[in-house]
């Protein structure tokens, strides 16, 4: 039940800002808040309702979208042991089905999914290094999907046995094993169901000792001994206010020592604000580098005690296609790291 309770934020979240545009009623996002709980909860449900049904008929899945770099079908072909090309496409293929079904998220339909943005970050040796420096280095991926980035991570050198993936939707890890060809027993890596907003208001309160990750039930229960944490294609899903709720969480789960990290990839602007999307893509709300800087350094951890790297780069950069041929998309490339 709890479970079902955390898909439901979630989604009223996703479609929050779809909604300034689906009525005149919601041409002010802070008309929301203005109106009672009871009547906002039926328009939201209402219009989610429609979206998602609308989204999941309507929406064809276009296999001329997947594209392989080079360096990611060697992965897939070396984790699958399907050496054929176009077998390799059907086999994709079939598993995106599946997960469009799930929730027919963007980065599904465009086959992002199957990129390996982690290694193409530009911290992703300094992030490799932690645990050749740090004794028992846990590894967080949140928002995982199909957890083709730990898994890329793991085949680099990362200790299975340190990585939690994390995602709302656990259909999807059991996914990630159907089209990595693995199981629980294969890739061990622990993996927890979470509602990042069900952890609103986490204390960074070290633990007295690190639980084992095979017994982790939630994120929670590694508040501040977490190393690094990854997460792209996941800020921005959430507004700004969102956004900010996420980063404080994983602050509180990020462990103290310096050198510890949180990084990713995610749409960004030249300067924060709405980016709008085409009549089928709702409208997100995207960082500057500037302003991501200005949130970590400052707001989130105090001033002048963590590293922020924040650039601009094309979605091209990172190979990953678009569904929205109206607006150019561009990344926000970061790393936050504690000094």
């Amino acid at each position: 039940m709890r479970h079902a309770a955390g898909r439901l934020f979630y989604s009223a979240w996703y479609f929050r800002s779809s909604l300034l545009f689906l009525s005149p009623l919601f041409l002010e996002p802070a008309y929301l808040y203005k109106i009672p709980a009871t009547v906002a909860l039926t328009l939201i449900l209402t219009a989610i309702s429609s979206a998602m049904s609308s989204s999941v008929a309507t929406s064809q899945l276009d296999p001329t979208l997947y594209v392989l770099a080079e360096h990611e079908a060697t992965f897939f072909k070396a984790q699958t042991g399907i050496e054929d090309d176009v077998a390799l496409k059907n086999h994709i293929y079939t598993v995106q089905e599946e997960a469009y079904k799930v929730y027919p998220y963007n980065c599904i339909r465009a086959f992002n999914f199957a990129r390996l943005k982690i290694s193409r970050l530009p911290c992703y040796q300094q992030f490799l290094d932690l645990p050749k420096n740090r004794k028992g280095a846990i590894y967080a991926d949140i928002g995982c999907c199909f957890g083709n980035d730990p898994r890329k991570a793991v085949v680099d050198g990362y200790p299975v046995e340190q990585v939690v993936a994390s995602d709302l939707y656990p259909e999807f890890w059991e996914l990630g094993h159907k089209l990595f060809k693995t199981t629980a027993e294969t890739f061990p890596a622990r993996f927890v169901p979470q509602d990042i907003f069900q952890l609103k208001g986490l204390t960074k309160e070290v633990t007295p000792s690190v639980p084992n990750l095979s017994q982790v039930q939630s994120l929670a229960d590694l508040r501040g001994n977490i190393s690094a944490i990854h997460s792209s294609a996941f800020f921005h899903l959430f507004d700004e206010e969102g956004q900010f709720e996420i980063a404080k969480i994983m602050a509180a789960l990020l462990s103290s020592e310096p050198g510890s990290m949180i990084f990713g990839v995610h749409g960004g602007l030249p300067e924060k604000g709405i980016r709008p999307g085409s009549i089928q893509r709702s409208h997100m709300f995207c960082h500057s580098p500037e302003s991501w800087r200005a949130l970590w350094d400052g707001e989130i951890f105090p001033k002048g005690s963590v590293r922020v790297d924040a650039l601009l780069h094309d979605r091209d950069r990172y190979g990953l296609n678009s569904v929205d041929s109206v607006t150019k998309t561009l990344l926000l490339v970061w790393c936050v790291t504690l000094l």
